[in-house]
């Protein structure tokens, strides 16, 4: 396993393109990111102790980190690796790394701590400085939201990815309603996301949805009984437009069958067809 903070489009597909023109060696088999913690062996039963420590450390963190990326730097003689600089909120960057190195991510740092996003690896000499040259005046500039727990995959086609396997949002704790409901953010893949509400580290409502082209469809929302009438439906859905309006959506959709259809009217949802839609 591995955490780091992945970085999502526009940003992220630009950095790929810089990657394959280096010659990254690793294009392809992890999304451009910001390394909190180092590939490290873990018990296949600490999965969720795991998971509890991303949640605990993103909630910590006062909230969505900015940096900017760029220019171009390397570690060599010590290390072939081309990579660009990060400056911005490295103060709460370094606090978010030591939280995530405890538990069953624990380890000690082979090298100094760099905020970098690698760009090439196990290049010549040449292509080294010549990166650093072609890229002396790139900068990025990126809101992160989430920190990521990544785990290696073998694909059917015999390559190893790395690929997210939980996710949590920085500062992504809240309270909605009577009884301390925390809200917290998991995003299944870039395009969608779960958004599950918790109270007392027991799960009670839980919204699933995407993004397609304009629209944010939500297709399925829950809350169990015995939490209804507390605010976490309403807490959840309104979440739920706040992501898929972050990613473009200009419009949400559901399915009757998907939601409360009395639910989602009540907060301004309409009748379409065979759903229900409401403009962003």
């Amino acid at each position: 396993m591995a955490s780091a903070l992945l970085i999502p489009p526009p940003v992220g597909p630009e950095i790929d393109g810089i990657r394959r023109a280096c010659g990254d060696g690793m294009l392809g088999k992890v999304d451009p990111h910001v390394t909190l913690v180092e590939p490290i062996n873990v018990p296949g039963d600490a999965i969720d102790e795991v998971e509890a420590l991303l949640r605990d450390a993103a909630a910590a963190a006062a909230g969505p980190l900015t940096f900017t990326f760029g220019p171009a730097r390397s570690f060599a003689p010590g290390s072939p690796v081309l990579y660009l600089a990060v400056e911005g909120d490295i103060a709460e960057l370094t606090t978010l790394r030591a939280a995530m190195r405890s538990g069953p991510l624990a380890r000690e740092a082979a090298w100094p701590f760099v905020p970098h996003v690698t760009i090439g690896t196990d290049l010549s000499d040449t292509r080294l400085d010549g990166g650093v040259t072609a890229l002396a005046d790139y900068s990025a500039t990126v809101t992160l939201t989430h920190v990521q727990v990544l785990q290696e995959h073998r694909d059917a086609d015999e390559v190893r990815r790395w690929r997210p396997i939980a996710d949590a949002a920085l500062g992504g704790r809240s309270v909605s309603g009577r009884g301390g409901i925390e809200l917290e953010v998991t995003e299944a893949a870039g395009r969608s996301c779960t958004l599950t509400a918790r109270h007392d580290g027991s799960v009670v409502g839980e919204v699933h949805g995407w993004v397609d082209g304009d629209t944010a469809r939500l297709a399925s929302l829950f809350v169990i009984e015995g939490q209804r009438g507390l605010g976490v439906g309403r807490r959840l859905v309104a979440e739920f437009e706040r992501w898929g309006r972050a990613r473009g959506a200009k419009r949400l959709a559901a399915l009757w069958s998907s939601a409360g259809s009395d639910f989602l009217r009540a907060r301004g949802w309409t009748d379409e067809g065979e759903g229900l839609v409401r403009d962003l």
